[in-house]
């Protein structure tokens, strides 16, 4: 377990968790399309979860990439998923994408997860500079990063293409070592 708090906890990807992704993606699958369709689509039958999950194991121990889950603590019910991504252990920095289940938004969940594992990416990974980049109309991924301490560095125009639709400007915030 990387991380513990308000009935909460945060663990890397684990080969068990191929079933609970499918049922998160599947059931939220109208809130990810849109922001999320590259992992919903790799995880719409357990088939695929199965053979997602494998890949992000194997992308998280030789740290290309980091999957961490989110559950809640008693259920065992999986909220969210959060990527560290785009690692580059060189430069020392690394971007956060998360999704969170729609039973789960609006508590704070996801704002005190990315604190967390801003900590872990500081002191466990040695990374130095931490991204996250969201739509300038994702309110609430905006606000996850502001409540952690993101600055927003500039706005990218036409960063992002959702599927069939026309490209997004995305917003940069960064945040730096302490």
């Amino acid at each position: 377990m990387v991380a513990q708090f308000d009935g909460f906890e945060i663990n890397p990807i684990h080969e068990r968790d191929a079933w609970k992704i499918c049922d998160l993606m599947v059931a939220n699958a109208d809130r990810f399309k849109r922001y999320f369709p590259g992992t919903l689509a790799e995880n719409l039958n357990p088939t695929l979860s199965q053979l997602f999950v494998e890949k992000k194991v194997k992308a998280f121990n030789v740290k290309q990439e980091f999957l961490f889950t989110l559950k809640h603590s008693e259920t065992r019910e999986l909220a969210g998923l959060i990527y560290i991504k785009e690692v580059d252990l060189e430069k020392k920095q690394g971007e956060f994408a998360y999704c969170i289940g729609y039973t789960f938004e609006g508590q704070g969940i996801t704002s005190k997860a990315i604190e967390k594992l801003s900590q872990y990416a500081f002191e466990t990974l040695g990374i130095d500079t931490l991204q996250i980049i969201a739509h300038k109309n994702n309110i609430p991924s905006n606000k996850v990063a502001l409540n952690n301490g993101f600055e927003w560095q500039k706005t990218l125009v036409n960063e992002f293409t959702p599927i069939g639709e026309a490209p997004l400007d995305m917003e940069l915030y960064e945040l730096y070592k302490p």
